[in-house]
């Protein structure tokens, strides 16, 4: 008889954040909306948005746990999450907060230093056009 309960594994770029077995559901946010896995869905592959991923299983109960974000994969009763960065342990207001003020300000940041980076690569490349031409 195959099995009826997920194994999931979140990541984070230098950890394992958490593994668990016997998972009987999972909740992810992607930019469509929150979506639901359960153990006989089809194989799938899901960008995550910051927000609240969502697992069920039968020695915790329910957990939440604050995502960066990042991807999903589900491969046969197997689910590997990969973030950027995850925060467990606290309660579902404090996990929002930490989502808005830790990851989206992040975001934030991230456009403007990426903001600043073209604009120094498309100077250095009209430099370096302009010295071809010379």
């Amino acid at each position: 008889m195959p099995p009826t309960l997920m194994t999931l594994k979140v990541l984070l770029p230098f950890q394992v954040f958490a593994e668990k077995t016997s998972v009987k559901r999972i909740v992810a946010e992607t930019d469509e909306g929150a979506f639901g896995l359960l153990p006989h869905r089809l194989d799938c592959v899901a960008a995550l948005v910051p927000g609240i991923l969502v697992y069920e299983t039968e020695a915790e109960g329910e957990v939440c746990v604050a995502v960066d974000e990042g991807v999903l994969v589900k491969t046969g009763m197997d689910v590997l999450v990969s973030v950027r960065n995850a925060i467990g342990g606290a309660d579902l207001g404090q996990l929002h907060a930490a989502v808005e003020r830790e990851f989206l300000n992040l975001n934030e940041r991230e456009l403007n230093v990426r903001s600043v980076m073209a604009k120094m690569e498309s100077g250095f490349i009209r430099r370096l056009a302009e010295f071809k031409r010379d």
